[in-house]
């Protein structure tokens, strides 16, 4: 019994976890700390070390495979890979309990209620989740969206008492909405990251090492695509590849990179200021009536103190060089064909998401940077190399995503993962720091 405020009939109650990678594992701690018992497994092979892993916790059970899992719990969340939930829930669906009720964690929800749909009992409920952070990021505020896709009024209370002990922001949303939404604040976010990595393991560069790359916006570049890398391929891929709103974003991110890019080049500046501008009128609004708060989402100067850099000889940092921001420049004209406003889905925000925002607005709302930018574009060459690389990458990413290739993208991901693997060590502590001070400084405001 996790608590002494339960709704009608929870004493006992038991929650199941099949998969229990980084997140399936965040959930058994946190539930289990609550009071919950949990029943849980991963692939048969894992099983031993998983009863290791878990041991002295009275409150985890370990079992060897999913079917055990479905037949001794009250509410079964399917932890796995997007790519892979119909495979599962094929396996072990048709032996859930008898009225149980069955969710997933993937973080998209498209095959996930096809698949609960064709191969769960009819008596079953169905009531998904979805944490909208990484495993390492404390649940306390951050957003959990809640679907009730098929569900008593009752299910749906004793799922939303089991997920309360997270402490986390609940958006009641349902599946298509999440799709769209995660779409909107994910799919894009994650390609520029991904392009970004692509692009400097293409001309051999760790940027913190150099002078080209330094101040405040660079290093939420450089720490938010070393933390994508830093994980699990299929993290990303199953979002852009089987959410269907992402496909139209991910193109239209690559088209906005090589238009903009090609404007550079040819040296149109005038159309490049009204294209840029245009876009920012209609993301951010008109100058009189901004669509942004008085106060900007981030401090520059919080972001200043996360540079992976050492200054040499214990001196002075480098000046930071003007740089034309491409990647900001492609997100917001990408937002602005699309017709997404990234202010309407801050309620279902990442801390990525939010971070990536910041210092989109922070350029656009700065007096004189954006015009610095644009003349950067068009004068200077210092980036250029690493702008193409960029726009092949932004190119590579898109097409990937629109054949459907999962082996593809684990390739892609996988080889430029092992070029920056010797630089994990330090660089996610500092990048998880970033985004611990971020979201302080939030609360504080």
């Amino acid at each position: 019994m996790a608590s002494t405020s339960e709704p009608p009939k929870m004493a006992g109650f038991t929650v199941g976890l099949i998969g229990m990678g980084d997140m399936g594992k965040m959930y058994a701690r946190r539930l289990s700390s609550a009071g919950w018992r949990i029943m849980a497994c991963d692939r048969e092979e894992k099983y031993d070390e998983l009863v290791k892993d878990f041991e002295g916790n009275n409150n985890i059970h370990i079992l060897r495979n999913g079917h055990l899992v479905s037949r001794a719990s009250d509410y079964i969340i399917y932890s796995v890979e997007a790519a892979v939930i119909d495979r599962v829930v094929a396996q072990y669906g048709p032996s859930t309990k008898l009225g149980a009720i069955v969710g997933g964690q993937t973080s998209c929800k498209d095959p996930e209620i096809k698949a609960f749909e064709k191969y769960l009992p009819a008596d079953v409920d169905i009531v998904s989740c979805h944490s909208l952070h990484g495993p390492n990021v404390d649940p306390k505020g951050q957003p959990l969206v809640l679907i009730k896709h098929r569900a008593s009024d009752e299910s749906f209370s004793k799922v939303e008492h089991v997920l309360s002990c997270l402490n986390s922001k609940v958006v009641y949303l349902s599946a298509e909405e999440h799709d769209r939404i995660t779409a909107d604040t994910q799919a894009v976010t994650h390609a520029a990251f991904l392009s970004m990595g692509k692009a400097w393991h293409a001309t051999k560069q760790f940027p913190w090492e150099g002078t080209r790359y330094v101040g405040g916006i660079e290093n939420v570049k450089i720490n938010l695509m070393l933390r994508i890398y830093a994980q699990k391929w299929h993290v990303y891929a199953g979002l852009a590849i089987l959410n269907p709103e992402a496909h139209k974003q991910i193109a239209q991110f690559a088209k906005s990179t090589t238009e903009l890019f090609c404007l550079m080049l040819e040296g149109r500046a005038d159309e490049l200021r009204a294209r840029v501008y245009a876009a920012k009128e209609k993301v951010f609004g008109a100058e009189g009536s901004p669509k942004w708060e008085s106060k900007p989402l981030l401090r520059e100067d919080v972001l200043d103190q996360f540079s992976l850099r050492q200054p040499e000889n214990g001196g002075p940092s480098a000046p930071s060089l003007p740089n034309n921001h491409l990647s900001l420049l492609a997100m917001v004209d990408c937002w602005s064909a699309l017709g997404i406003v990234p202010y309407d889905h801050m309620i279902c925000s990442t801390p990525l998401f939010r971070l990536w925002l910041g210092v989109t607005e922070h350029l656009f709302r700065t007096p004189g940077l954006l015009d610095e930018c644009l003349k950067v574009g068009i004068e200077d060459r210092t980036f250029r190399g690493d702008d193409l690389q960029f726009t092949i990458a932004a190119a590579g990413w898109a097409e990937c995503v629109g054949l459907r290739q999962f082996e593809t993208w684990r390739e892609r991901f996988a080889v430029t993962q092992a070029f920056f693997e010797p630089r994990f060590k330090g660089a996610v502590e500092v990048g998880n720091a970033m985004i611990k001070a971020v979201l302080a400084s939030d609360e504080k405001d």
